[in-house]
């Protein structure tokens, strides 16, 4: 039986992989050997992000510019990250035109969005957002993917053309990563994905905005603050 170690004593190397292995710290791969991963930036998802960012989509524009999501959800400056969106049209399926109301195969503006911390390799989370084409249209900048990073987002993105964001819905279920999945977020093995569905509502209760996200359970956080009201 081990004794006790003195502080400042090193451990012996078996023990001392263990350690590390038993943190998830460690990357081993068939015919690469095994190596210390470095720590990833955790992400702490809070459902107060919501009001924040509609607050923000009315502000200046040098305002919006300063910030946005992710630095809210990290606590990283926008210039320690590196962002990534692109464009495409698609006919919406019909698990996505049931949820906008709209006939199956009408044209959604898909953008895939990815960011990651300059330091990293692996993005925080993988993001599709879907909109109904006609719906913004009248903004033909928001068509255009070369305008992105948006100040202000989404939320901002859809004040352009009218529309007030009134309600946001967010369902989360979680499961194992595909192939795909486990690379494009250089999980560890064993580790979960949790998915997010989030719709976004107008005042008047209209579907304008369905995105899926898909995080890595290894470096995510949710946040759920309920205010009750008073007796």
């Amino acid at each position: 039986m081990e004794g006790p170690r003195r502080i400042g004593e090193r451990a012996p190397v078996p023990k001392a992989y263990e350690l590390i292995a038993d943190d998830r710290l460690t990357d081993g791969r068939h015919g690469r050997g095994t190596r210390v991963r470095r720590q990833r930036t955790p992400v702490v998802r809070h459902n107060g992000r919501h009001q924040w960012e509609k607050d923000r989509a009315r502000q200046p524009l040098a305002t919006r510019a300063r910030t946005g999501a992710t630095e809210h959800d990290t606590g990283l400056p926008s210039h320690h990250l590196v962002f990534d969106a692109k464009y495409r049209e698609t006919k919406a399926p019909k698990d996505l035109a049931d949820a906008f109301g709209v006939p199956d195969g009408t044209v959604l503006l898909e953008r895939t969005y990815r960011t990651r911390c300059a330091a990293e390799t692996a993005p925080f989370s993988l993001v599709t957002s879907y909109l109904v084409r006609d719906v913004v249209a009248g903004n033909p900048d928001l068509l255009d993917d070369s305008n992105e990073p948006w100040p202000g987002g989404t939320q901002n993105q859809l004040l352009t053309v009218g529309i007030e964001v009134g309600r946001i819905e967010e369902r989360f279920t979680a499961r194992p990563p595909t192939p795909e999945e486990a690379q494009e977020l250089e999980l560890p093995p064993g580790t979960p994905v949790i998915l997010l569905r989030k719709t976004s509502y107008d005042t008047g209760g209209r579907v304008v905005d369905v995105t899926d996200v898909t995080l890595p359970g290894d470096r995510t956080e949710l946040v759920f603050v309920t205010p009750l009201e008073r007796w």
